[in-house]
């Protein structure tokens, strides 16, 4: 099987040149993992003492981040190597504080394994959470680096764990320690015979947690609110703003919302603002506007997502509506903000527990939407209630960077 996937890996890598002429951002990807070698080659030296972070995409890195801060923090005489493999990422992050330098990770070949290895020749390995690479992993083992994998989460129906996988099984034996997020991750683990593995829970919570130690006032959202109760509806995908636009178009309360697209290009913001009934603002219109003559605001920016959250008293996040996969519900929950989600929550363990605990509610269609929502804005006891229950789910789930750093400073 490890041959076929050698040679499988040979064949996306055609292809993905052939269609990078098609598509922009697999061409990002492709013409940065061609620059990769060259960047490694120039700005590391041979003496130069490194520690390396993998992260599939930008999610995985926000995850990680708490722990990349503090292994910066603890070596900063290291130089720290950031690699991702979608420009999601990469494109996000080439220019963050965090790392010496930020590259693409080339294709998983033993090639590519091995001359990526003796650039960086790093110290440390951090992966984040499903990077799972065997031949990145088997260089690894076979140079003896130190690696780890943080915030793992794992599934019966995994490759892993099924008789084709047991090869791919073989690449977790390679990371030095495992940290999972659920007692489900470590009893698959430990079934199938890999004990180097503990429960840390999911470092976003203590992610999500830095984000109160922070100032979140915006102004231009306290010009918009003029204290009206306010809902934003955070990365939404059109099967969930159709949902929603139906519920504002016909509200008549005072309450305003703000909607957050996952993609913002032009013409989808456009066609957004046009279905749109009450008034209606782009944030890139918001100078020398009256912000508070205007019902819905639509971020048709990134970066201000996890500081808008903090002036929701409702939250919708978006994702499970369709197959997207949900997006980020602890950022609008550490502040307390019930949160409304679609319902295929089932891949997300955290979303199922929030449920649980009552502070998030699980809508599948217009009148699910529609009641929810009714029921949130116009009893407050409920509301503060059930962003509460949040809170407190976010405060009683930190303390994975402890753990981690603990195992790495012994």
């Amino acid at each position: 099987m490890q041959i076929l996937y050698n040679i499988l890996t040979y064949i996306v890598d055609f292809h993905l040149r052939l269609i990078a002429q098609f598509n922009h951002k697999i061409a990002l990807g492709v013409k940065g993992r061609g620059l990769t070698f060259n960047k490694l080659n120039s700005q590391i030296g041979s003496t130069d003492k490194t520690i390396w972070f993998h992260c599939a995409s930008l999610g995985e890195y926000e995850q990680g981040l708490p722990v990349f801060e503090a292994i910066k923090n603890d070596h900063p005489d290291h130089k720290i190597i950031l690699s991702f493999f979608s420009p999601s990422g990469y494109e996000v992050r080439k220019n963050c504080d965090l790392a010496d330098l930020v590259v693409y990770l080339p294709l998983d070949t033993k090639a590519n394994a091995r001359r990526f290895l003796d650039l960086v020749h790093p110290e440390l390995v951090i992966f984040v959470k499903y990077e799972i690479w065997p031949n990145y992993l088997s260089e690894i083992n076979k140079r003896d680096i130190k690696a780890v994998l943080i915030s793992a989460l794992f599934r019966p129906d995994q490759s892993f764990f099924k008789p084709i996988g047991k090869w791919m099984r073989q690449s977790l034996r390679a990371f030095d320690w495992i940290f999972v997020q659920d007692e489900q991750s470590e009893t698959l683990l430990k079934e199938h015979g890999i004990d180097r593995v503990s429960i840390s829970g999911d470092t976003r919570f203590d992610r999500v947690g830095n984000q109160l130690k922070v100032n979140n006032t915006i102004s231009f959202m306290d010009d918009f609110l003029n204290d009206s109760l306010c809902v934003v509806a955070g990365s939404t995908w059109p099967e969930g703003e159709k949902l929603l636009i139906e519920y504002i178009n016909n509200d008549k309360t005072p309450t305003k919302y703000v909607i957050a697209p996952h993609n913002i290009k032009s013409h989808e913001i456009q066609k957004l603002k046009a279905s749109i009934l009450p008034s209606v603002i782009q944030y890139s219109e918001c100078e020398d506007s009256e912000l508070k003559e205007f019902k819905v605001l639509i971020l048709d920016t990134i970066g201000l997502l996890s500081k808008v959250y903090s002036y929701a008293s409702i939250a919708y996040v978006g994702g499970a509506i369709g197959t997207t996969g949900l997006h980020n519900t602890l950022e609008p929950a550490v502040f307390g903000v019930p949160i409304l989600i679609g319902s295929n929550y089932q891949k997300f363990p955290e979303a199922k527990n929030m449920i649980k605990n009552d502070g998030m509610f699980a809508v599948a269609n217009q009148q699910e939407l529609n009641d929810r929502l009714n029921q949130l804005i116009n009893n407050a006891d409920f509301r503060l209630s059930s962003g509460n229950n949040n809170k407190r789910f976010i405060k009683k789930n930190q303390g994975a960077v402890v753990q981690i750093m603990d195992y790495l400073r012994k």
